[in-house]
């Protein structure tokens, strides 16, 4: 990876992971007005957070975060740890048989189905009852000091919603159904503002199979 891009790409992680932490602080200990409409957008800039976190975890799957190994592997960790509690080397083996036998029953983000049996198969493949359990008694211990709705609204809800952002857009769009290509996957229609905002530009995704290499940023360019 060139010198430039290597820092670039880890001053954008650290721009989205420090974005994530400055809001999420912030916002655990703001006063619920649920007529209040900032409430609602504030709640979308969460999940877009997260959903920014996972694909930061992604880049660092594909080594485009940092040309050293260790601090991109960090990143990959503190970023899926943050995420949900996911574990960065199970996630990264899984990733890469998803490249590597994409749209095949080996394949662990493809599935013959609808989407919301898609949706949940996918989730269970990642999802483990350990992580659930560790979940859970974070969520109690946080609960001494940050208000309850605050934690469901700011910190539980987002990361939930950012698992259909990330599906929808990440997996299940550009997947389903058959395809005469051999990425076996399609691409949203150009737009890059629209693809920024669904999913960091993964809805390029026929770009990303045909480019692994390329970070998220610079993913709107080999469109």
């Amino acid at each position: 990876m060139p010198k430039k891009l290597a820092v670039t790409g880890l001053l954008v992680a650290l721009l989205v992971i420090s974005s994530w932490a400055t809001s999420t602080l912030l916002l655990m200990h703001w006063r619920i007005n649920f007529t209040n409409p900032m409430l609602y957008l504030c709640i979308l800039l969460q999940m877009h957070l997260y959903t920014g976190l996972f694909i930061t975890a992604h880049d660092a799957m594909h080594g485009t975060v940092s040309s050293n190994r260790f601090i991109n592997n960090t990143i990959g960790y503190t970023c899926t740890l943050l995420y949900a509690l996911f574990w960065y080397p199970q996630l990264y083996n899984k990733h890469h048989l998803h490249h590597n036998h994409v749209h095949t029953n080996h394949d662990p983000d493809f599935h013959r189905g609808g989407f919301i049996s898609w949706y949940f198969t996918f989730i269970k493949n990642y999802l483990s009852v350990w992580q659930i359990i560790a979940m859970a008694i974070l969520f109690n211990v946080l609960k001494l000091w940050v208000p309850q709705t605050n934690l469901l609204l700011f910190w539980v809800g987002p990361s939930l919603l950012s698992t259909l952002q990330l599906f929808y857009f990440g997996t299940y769009q550009p997947h389903k159904g058959e395809h005469d290509n051999r990425h076996q996957s399609r691409s949203q229609r150009k737009n890059h503002m629209a693809a920024f905002f669904s999913c960091y530009f993964f809805g390029y995704h026929y770009e990303h199979h045909d480019m692994p290499g390329v970070p998220w940023w610079r993913l709107w360019k080999a469109v």
